[in-house]
């Protein structure tokens, strides 16, 4: 028997292992690209703790780059090549519904993260794998960073779309509840937008690092109360953009606080659990505020985020905390769920 691909599958909470499978033959359409590094996100985690409910046996993994190792007849040879770095994504989208359609796989009505993608030997995401199949129209080309780095293409390219749904202009307030990896991205584009960002967070070493990524103002809601605290510094003005990137719903009310008249609050996390919060619809009415949500990202968001991290415009070095070989995945996500990192990442 020849070389075999490697997958890690969770088969249980807390439970995952290495499995092999047949390394995919490439149809006429599809470029196998074999994974240099995949980054655990706090969606995988959750499927690892049991939080988020999945049918097991599952592969996840949606945070993966690598190099172009096999392509189809028909794959357009004007832009890909054998040898390409290339981050994978917009895989789950079905590419065929109105969202879809109309520009927004992000939002596409029938998005799964379960699918039985070709070539794996279960359902899933299928980040976790040596070798995927893939479409050449979810690849993406990198270039002058490294694996490690690249990984955080996925998460840059969700806050992207976050930040474009705000509309940001130049001189705006904008507030950042949360200082994980999210909050921090948000923090590091909202300020290349020209605005003036206050970041928010009970861990005062983050709410450091948002000073040190741009930030103008930093807000610990355990001693002060943030609402006091924007109206302070805004001169009662309130902030233009608010972004909630923690998953506790109490946070999310509290958020509201903090928009100004005409202003926008953005949901970006999901929650967990999914708590219904009271939001006075007559201040609504008389603000002119916008409650917006926002999740994932598209083809365009992938396609920026590539270049802003091949480029060098945003440096994601702070936020690959840890990097761990595949065969040492349980320290790998046992590490992660510690909930002190960034980003973990597993080097195939």
């Amino acid at each position: 028997m020849g070389e075999m691909a490697r997958t890690l599958v969770f088969t249980g909470e807390k439970q995952i292992e290495i499995q092999e499978y047949p390394i995919p033959e490439v149809s006429d359409d599809m470029v196998l690209v074999k994974t240099d590094a995949c980054a655990i996100c706090t969606w995988e985690q959750r499927v690892y703790t049991g939080v988020k409910k999945v049918d097991f046996p599952f592969i996840g993994g949606h945070e993966m780059v690598g190099k172009i190792v096999k392509m189809g007849k028909n794959v357009d040879q004007r832009q890909w090549s054998v040898g390409d770095f290339v981050a994978v994504g917009v895989t789950l989208p079905c590419k065929n519904c109105y969202q879809c359609k109309s520009g927004n796989e992000q939002n596409c009505e029938h998005f799964d993260h379960s699918k039985q993608l070709e070539g794996l030997p279960e359902k899933g995401m299928g980040g976790l794998s040596s070798h995927l199949l893939v479409h050449p129209s979810n690849l993406f080309h990198l270039h002058d960073i490294t694996p490690e780095e690249a990984t955080i293409t996925e998460p840059l390219s969700c806050v992207l779309h976050s930040v474009e749904t705000a509309d940001i202009q130049f001189g705006d307030t904008v507030v950042v509840i949360g200082c994980g990896i999210m909050g921090l991205l948000h923090t590091i584009l909202a300020t290349k937008r020209g605005a003036s960002v206050i970041v928010s967070d009970t861990n005062e070493e983050r709410t450091k690092l948002g000073l040190e990524l741009g930030a103008n103002y930093a807000v610990n809601p355990a001693k002060e109360k943030l609402e006091e605290r924007v109206k302070e510094i805004t001169g009662g003005n309130m902030a233009q953009v608010v972004f909630d990137t923690t998953p506790i719903s109490k946070v999310a009310e509290d958020a509201v606080k903090a928009v100004a008249n005409n202003g926008r609050l953005v949901l970006y996390s999901s929650f967990y659990p999914d708590t219904p919060i009271s939001i006075s619809p007559d201040w609504l009415h008389k603000s002119g505020a916008k409650l917006m949500g926002t999740a994932n990202s598209n083809t365009v968001d992938f396609t920026k985020a590539t270049r802003l991290l091949s480029e060098g415009v945003v440096d994601v070095k702070p936020f690959v905390s840890e990097v761990y070989d595949l065969s040492d995945y349980q320290k790998a996500f046992e590490s992660a769920i510690k909930g002190d990192k960034f980003r973990v990442v597993l080097k195939f």
